[in-house]
């Protein structure tokens, strides 16, 4: 096996004997079900209130006012849960004396990152794909525009790995698993602020680069079935930096 693999094997072994990942897939899956469930109650009281004034049925567009209102949505409850997904990546390492193991390990810095870092996606991606066959069940019963849907995923899945490496650059700055969910917390929203930072500053140079620096714009893009090459180039570039400032977090604290 690979050093990133058994990195992988091992971070997903300790994610499934605690109950980080049931806890923060039930929150998860409970907020996305409420944020589906409400708006199609809403529109099915509408539609049987004007079935019985006026004998028949409202055309709704339920990608438009049902998938990508929960969609949007789903930014705020990844910036919730994931910051916890993350926390103890490092942290618990640090408190539990057991990086100076792994340092002098045959395995790099490189491999340490990239393995945690995956590990917490593929639990990520699992949470996704759980919410995807709700999606389907309701598509067999529901009309819906599959292809917008398709590219809302897409987003979802990438903006998930933003925040997933942004957290785990916090849990690599402290031994305290509180403090790396509130900094993963903080850094998180400050990002997403640039896109109204951004707007506040307007058509200017600077007004567009503070606008493009917030996930916010590219995930909402995506969301609404545009898929355009700045958004991914977006996406894996954060997701880059944000592994290669956790790299070189550890490194220095490896040396001292």
């Amino acid at each position: 096996m690979s050093p990133v693999g058994a990195i992988v094997r091992k971070e997903l072994r300790t994610y499934f004997v605690s109950p980080i990942a049931y806890v923060v897939a039930g929150v998860f899956l409970l907020l996305l079900g409420l944020f589906l469930f409400l708006p199609i109650w809403a529109i099915s009281n509408q539609s049987l209130q004007m079935l019985r004034s006026q004998g028949n049925l409202p055309d709704v567009n339920l990608n438009q006012f049902v998938l990508r209102p929960a969609f949007s949505n789903m930014e705020v409850v990844m910036l919730i849960v994931l910051p916890i997904l993350t926390m103890r990546l490092f942290a618990e390492e640090k408190k539990l004396k057991t990086m100076e193991l792994i340092y002098t390990s045959p395995l790099t810095i490189t491999d340490i990152v990239v393995g945690k870092f995956v590990a917490a996606f593929v639990v990520f991606a699992g949470m996704i794909i759980l919410t995807a066959s709700g999606t389907l069940a309701l598509g067999a019963i529901a009309h819906f525009q599959w292809p917008p849907i398709f590219t809302a995923y897409l987003g979802i899945i990438l903006l998930g790995g933003v925040f997933l490496s942004i957290g785990l650059l916090a849990s690599a700055m402290t031994e305290n698993q509180v403090i790396a969910v509130v900094l993963s917390f903080g850094l998180l929203l400050v990002l997403l602020l640039f896109d109204w930072m951004g707007q506040l500053l307007g058509d200017s140079a600077i007004g567009k680069v503070v606008y493009y620096l917030s996930p916010h714009g590219h995930f909402d893009n995506m969301v609404k079935g545009l898929v355009d090459s700045k958004d991914l180039v977006y996406f894996a570039a954060v997701i880059v930096f944000g592994l290669f400032l956790t790299h070189q977090v550890i490194e220095s604290q490896r040396w001292r």
